[in-house]
């Protein structure tokens, strides 16, 4: 597995159709979803990369967002050779920065039933609701 990746909030560099396939085929959340279904979810949203030294696409999400007061992560996806080498780590971190920097976004919602750790280095943490839900405050003074 290749140690150099790089982040990507650029829409063009998103493979759709493997994008579609890792999230229709391998994801709990999105088994089944129409490839129509997810290029219209892509269209309608901030998508970000991971892509390794050899350019090739490695990890996914996408953030729905009115880019003002709210946003919600969501289809957080890392290829299975990739995981353990910082790569969801680098997602969220970039996911995070980009929102931070470019909106003025107070609270970004998850949900999650398996990476509530990663996510909770981050700042998440349980919602008041008692499910999996979680949400990320962010102090704009």
């Amino acid at each position: 597995m290749p140690t150099s990746f790089t982040f990507s909030n650029d829409p063009a560099l998103i493979d759709r159709g493997l994008v579609h396939r890792w999230l229709s085929e391998e994801s709990y959340w999105a088994k089944g979803r129409s490839r129509a279904t997810q290029d219209a979810a892509i269209d309608a949203s901030r998508n970000y990369s991971i892509r390794d030294e050899g350019d090739r696409q490695v990890g996914y999400a996408r953030v729905v967002t009115d880019g003002v007061t709210f946003a919600w992560l969501c289809d957080v996806f890392v290829v299975e050779e990739a995981r353990g080498h910082g790569v969801g780590k680098m997602l969220v971190e970039g996911v995070l920065e980009d929102l931070c920097e470019s909106s003025t976004v107070k609270r970004i919602m998850l949900a999650t039933s398996t990476a509530s750790g990663l996510y909770a280095h981050y700042g998440f943490a349980p919602s008041a609701d008692p499910n999996h839900y979680m949400v990320k405050l962010i102090d704009r003074g």
